[in-house]
C-alpha cells in the first residue's frame, strides 16, 4: 500500500525527508478538506510532483490519470458534476492523499481592500449573527496576506466550515452573500476569501496587463524606479532616526513634548500597493479553481483617479477571466458607500465621480453588476458595520442574474430626462413595484440651468418619474442625484433597493 501523506500538517511532510519530499505528489493550495468545488463545470485539479510520474485523481467514481511534465506540475480536470457531497476527493503517485468533506456547489471569490475584510465579528448584531452561523453548507477559505514580485503558485489557507465557532472570522460581505445563497438554493457554497485594507486596484491586477496599457505603463514603471532609490531612502531615515534621538533627549531633559516619531520609507518591493503585488501573492495561487463569479469591495484607495479606475476595472476585470479561463464569469461590485462630512451645497467631488466611475463599468464591461450602498454608510467611519445589506444586495443581483430568481435586485436607475417648461422630468429603469421615498420627504436632488450651476431642488414622485424643478432655475439643462461624498438622499423603489446616484450631464 502506498504511505498517505495528510496535507494539513506542514510539519508532518518535512518530517518525511528531502527525498521522499522530492518525490511526493502534492497537492495545490485550494485543496483542503471541507472544499467545495465549482458544479456544472470541469473541475480543475492540479499541483506538483516529479517529472515523468503518473499521477491519479479519483473522486465520486471518476478516476483520471496524467503524466507529469518537465515543469514538475500536473493538472487534471475532473467532468463537470452536480451540487452535492460530502465525497472524498483522493490523488495517487507515490504517495496518496486522501481529502474529506469535498462539497459540489457554487464557488466565489471575495476580494478588494477593508470593507471586504471586514469580519463578521465587526460588523452588526455580531453576537447574534455568530451564534445563528449554523451552516455547514456554507465554506469559507481565506488567504494569508502575501506580497510578492512575481507570480505565486501556493499560498496560506484552508477550507472551513461555518459555524459559530469559526464564522466570526468570516469576510462580513462574502459570509451574508454566501447565506443568502445558500438560503434561497439549498447548495454548498464556497467563498474563496483574499482581500487586503487600503489597497489599490492595480495591485490586484497582473503585470502584463497593466504593462500592455499606456496609461498603467507608466504607474509600474515608477514604481520600479522607487525600488532602485529605497536603499538610499534607507540610509537617508538612518540620519533623520539620529537627529530624532537626539531631539527627543533633549525635549525630555526640558520638559517639552516628544518630537513626532518619523516613519521608515516602505520597500516598494514588499508594499502591498506596489502594481500586480497582490495579484502575483494573493490571487495567482488560487488560479485556475473552478469558480461561478467574483465579489468586489474596494475602491476608497482609487477615489481621485475617478477616470483611471474605470479604465483599470476593466482591465483587471479582464485579466482574471483571461488567468482563471473559466469565461465571462459574473463579476459584481460594491458602491462606494456615503462617507465623510455633508455638504451644505452641490458640489463636485471624487467620491461621487469614482462612483459614476463603478457604475459605468457594470454598463460597458459584460456580466457585471452593482450593489448600491449610499444608504448604508456612516459619515464618520469608512467603514460601515452593515455589512449585512451590502451581501444581501450582491446576493440579489446573482440571484436574478445567475439563478433565475425573478426578484428586483436592483434600485431605480436613471433612464431618460426630459423638460417640461421649468420642470425637469427624470424616468428610471428598476422599477421594483414602484418609485418611493425613504423617510419623510424626497431629497437629494440638484438642479442646473444654462449657466450649469447646480442648486437644490425640490422633487417629487409622479407615476414612475420623478419632476425635479427649483424657483431659480427657468430653463434646466441637468439634473444630479446623491452627487456628494454624504449625500442626503432618499430615493428608493417599493422592493427597499436605493436608486443608484447619477448625472444627466455626464461627461
Amino acid at each position: 500500500m502506498r504511505p498517505v501523506l495528510r496535507l494539513l500538517s506542514i510539519s508532518t511532510m518535512l518530517a518525511v525527508g528531502s527525498s521522499a519530499l522530492q518525490a511526493a505528489v502534492a497537492l495545490a493550495s485550494p485543496f483542503t478538506d471541507h472544499a467545495v468545488l465549482q458544479r456544472g463545470q470541469p473541475i480543475p485539479v492540479w499541483g506538483t510532483a516529479d517529472v515523468g510520474e503518473k499521477v491519479t485523481v479519483t473522486f465520486d467514481g471518476q478516476t483520471k490519470t496524467v503524466t507529469v511534465g518537465d515543469d514538475k506540475k500536473w493538472l487534471i480536470k475532473l467532468d463537470a458534476h452536480t451540487a452535492g457531497g460530502p465525497y472524498d476527493l483522493t490523488i495517487a503517485g507515490t504517495n496518496t492523499i486522501t481529502l474529506t468533506d469535498i462539497l459540489v456547489g457554487e464557488v466565489w471569490v471575495c476580494s478588494g481592500q477593508s470593507n471586504m475584510e471586514w469580519t463578521v465579528k465587526s460588523s452588526l448584531n455580531p453576537d447574534q449573527e455568530i451564534a445563528a452561523a449554523k451552516f455547514p453548507k456554507l465554506r469559507h477559505f481565506k488567504v494569508e496576506k502575501k506580497t510578492s514580485d512575481s507570480p505565486l503558485t501556493s499560498c496560506v489557507g484552508s477550507w472551513t466550515v461555518c459555524s459559530p465557532e469559526t464564522a466570526s472570522g468570516y469576510t462580513a460581505v462574502g459570509y451574508f452573500f454566501g447565506r443568502k445563497l445558500v438560503q434561497e438554493l439549498d447548495v454548498p457554497i464556497g467563498l474563496l476569501h483574499t482581500s487586503w485594507g487600503g489597497t489599490p486596484a492595480e495591485a490586484w491586477t497582473s503585470k502584463p496587463a497593466l504593462t500592455g496599457t499606456t496609461t498603467f505603463k507608466d504607474v509600474t514603471t515608477a514604481w520600479d524606479k522607487q525600488a532602485e532609490t529605497y536603499p538610499a531612502q534607507v540610509e537617508n531615515f538612518k540620519k533623520v532616526m539620529t537627529k530624532w534621538e537626539a531631539d527627543a533627549a533633549a525635549a525630555k531633559t526640558a520638559g517639552k513634548p516628544e518630537p513626532k516619531k518619523p516613519r521608515p520609507p516602505q520597500d516598494p518591493k514588499t508594499s502591498p500597493h506596489k502594481p500586480a503585488s497582490l495579484y502575483n501573492g494573493m490571487l495567482n495561487p488560487l488560479v485556475p479553481y473552478g469558480i461561478k463569479g467574483a465579489i468586489w469591495y474596494q475602491g476608497e484607495s482609487n477615489a481621485g483617479r475617478a477616470k483611471d479606475y474605470r479604465e483599470l476595472m476593466a482591465l483587471m476585470i479582464g485579466d482574471w477571466r483571461t488567468s482563471f479561463g473559466q469565461g465571462d464569469f459574473p463579476f459584481y461590485v460594491v458602491q462606494l458607500a456615503n462617507y465623510m462630512k455633508r455638504s451644505d451645497q452641490p458640489t463636485d467631488t471624487a467620491w461621487a465621480a469614482l462612483r459614476e466611475a463603478q457604475y459605468l463599468i457594470t454598463k460597458t464591461v459584460k456580466n457585471t453588476g452593482m450593489s448600491v450602498t449610499i444608504d448604508i454608510g456612516e459619515g464618520e467611519d469608512i467603514h460601515p458595520k452593515n455589512k449585512q445589506d451590502v451581501g444581501l444586495r450582491l446576493a440579489l443581483i446573482a440571484l436574478a442574474k445567475d439563478y433565475g430568481k425573478q426578484i428586483a435586485y436592483s434600485g431605480p436607475e436613471y433612464k431618460a430626462m426630459t423638460v417640461d417648461g421649468a420642470n425637469a422630468v427624470v424616468s428610471f429603469e428598476h422599477l421594483g413595484g414602484g418609485l418611493t421615498v425613504t423617510g419623510e420627504k424626497l431629497t437629494g436632488f440638484a438642479i442646473a440651468g444654462e449657466d450649469k450651476k447646480f442648486v437644490w431642488a425640490e422633487a417629487k414622485i409622479v407615476g414612475d418619474t420623478v419632476v425635479v424643478f427649483a424657483p431659480s432655475v427657468t430653463k434646466p439643462t441637468a439634473v444630479r442625484y446623491a452627487w456628494a461624498d454624504n449625500p442626503e438622499c432618499s430615493l428608493s423603489n417599493k422592493a427597499g433597493l436605493p436608486a443608484v446616484p447619477f448625472r444627466t450631464d455626464r461627461p
